[in-house]
């Protein structure tokens, strides 16, 4: 008896174009982490999805909407990162200082990075300044909404809103100042003074 040829499952052509623009978003921030905004390219997108030019102007047109589409992919994937890794927090004294190095792993990390390049390109950029304020607003709030359950405080107790965000704020600090160089062990001794100065100031 000859057995029957099976053809092989078509994927529909709904999540062929997801997977192809999530390939092109996702080779977009590689070229910002690697090449800068100035030198980041739609050709040098294509070529790092591996995608016809054709495929990639088909998705995105020009590089204004490859980048804009980049600018929601980040925000989606810095806060998939930080939900993801307050999940595994441990439990305990060691978790002040677990929280700060959660925010500098993420404000050292590749996607932070490519968010750096967009904002300095956003200020002198009017298209792109439009679209990064509210979507780092939105990262901002969520990034305070993580810390404030990470760290068990209620903010609505005199200075703990402070507090938190004055901790965002120079986790980030720390995190621009590893762009230049390594910046490592400085900032482990800053994280853990203030996880020191947090506890005992939550707790007073």
């Amino acid at each position: 008896m000859t057995s029957a040829k099976v053809s092989p499952a078509r994927v529909p052509q709904e999540e062929r174009t997801r997977v192809m623009r999530q390939r092109l978003l996702e080779a977009t921030v590689e070229c910002l982490v690697e090449h800068g905004w100035s030198g980041t390219s739609t050709t040098l997108v294509s070529q790092r999805a591996g995608v016809s030019r054709g495929a990639q102007l088909h998705h995105f047109p020009t590089k204004d909407d490859l980048v804009l589409a980049a600018v929601e992919h980040l925000t989606e994937r810095r806060g998939e990162e930080l939900r993801e890794a307050a999940r595994h927090l441990p439990q305990g004294r060691r978790r002040t200082r677990a929280v700060l190095e959660m925010f500098a792993d993420h404000f050292t990390s590749p996607v932070f990075t490519a968010a750096l390049e967009l904002w300095v390109a956003a200020r002198t950029d009017e298209a792109l300044h439009a679209a990064v304020v509210p979507l780092e607003q939105r990262v901002g709030r969520e990034a305070h909404r993580i810390a404030i359950e990470a760290l068990g405080v209620d903010e609505s107790r005199p200075r703990v809103r402070e507090l938190v965000q004055a901790t965002l704020d120079l986790v980030r600090g720390l995190g621009l100042a590893n762009t230049i160089t390594d910046d490592t062990a400085r900032r482990d001794r800053i994280l853990s003074a203030w996880a020191h100065t947090l506890d005992r100031e939550l707790q007073a």
